[in-house]
């Protein structure tokens, strides 16, 4: 399967195909969790209203670490495997997973003001988010640092690769360290320890996203392969 979507107008075939279905789903499912989330689900008995910030919040963090482990997995395949689209994908990947993180954190200081009073503390788990930011600015910086994104390529791909070591530190460093954070409630061995008129809401946001990043990684994905082949084409007259 890896090797048969190898060539890029294939895989683009198969894309663009389900492009109009994931957009579409897109703004269903986040319409469904954003008036769930905002009129239908309680306020919570500690923290009011601010509760509603944790149905972008929430879903946001899980898609900043969902995107960068998509990144790291599409760099192994790309120095491993050196798959042609590997590359391209993760590139596409990573202004989303940027713009997700960069959500979680805003979003986490806005319902920290309220309950800790501060915007900001040097917390474990919000530490470990905002060098993940880091990690992704890097990442973009170094991609782009090159005016051919393939002699980029390698040293972004060993980035991200290092960068995922970060991946199991903000899963767990709420369970590793003493935190302000909250621990797990939504996905923990015991199951979630949500009520369902807060857990369906941050179901939906959390599907809307993931949608959303297929949608907008598609569209981004067709600019990195055109801009490829117009550097191909480049590259023929200049040689020629």
């Amino acid at each position: 399967m890896m090797h048969r979507f190898a060539n890029p107008t294939r895989f683009m075939r198969v894309a663009n195909a389900i492009l109009p279905w994931c957009a579409g789903l897109t703004v269903l499912f986040l319409a469904a969790g954003l008036y769930l989330g905002l009129f239908r689900s309680p306020a919570d008995y500690q923290q009011g209203e601010t509760v509603r910030i944790m149905y972008i919040h929430v879903p946001s963090a899980y898609m900043a670490m969902f995107i960068y482990a998509a990144m790291a997995v599409s760099s192994a395949m790309a120095l491993i495997w050196k798959h042609p689209l590997a590359d391209m994908i993760a590139r596409a990947s990573a202004p989303i997973g940027a713009c997700f993180t960069f959500v979680t954190l805003l979003t986490g200081s806005l319902w920290g003001q309220p309950m800790w009073g501060t915007w900001w503390v040097w917390d474990a788990r919000l530490t470990s988010v905002l060098i993940l930011f880091f990690v992704y600015i890097g990442y973009i910086a170094l991609v782009n640092a090159f005016d051919d994104p393939a002699r980029g390529a390698k040293p972004a791909a060993i980035l991200a690769l290092v960068g995922a070591v970060n991946l199991p530190i903000i899963k767990f460093s709420v369970d590793w360290w003493n935190t302000l954070h909250q621990p797990a409630s939504v996905v923990t061995m015991e199951g979630p320890k949500i009520d369902p008129a807060m857990l369906w809401p941050l179901a939906f946001m959390a599907v809307g996203f993931n949608l959303y990043y297929i949608s907008v990684g598609i569209l981004r994905l067709r600019g990195e392969i055109a801009a490829a082949r117009i550097r191909n084409l480049q590259l023929g007259l200049t040689h020629g």
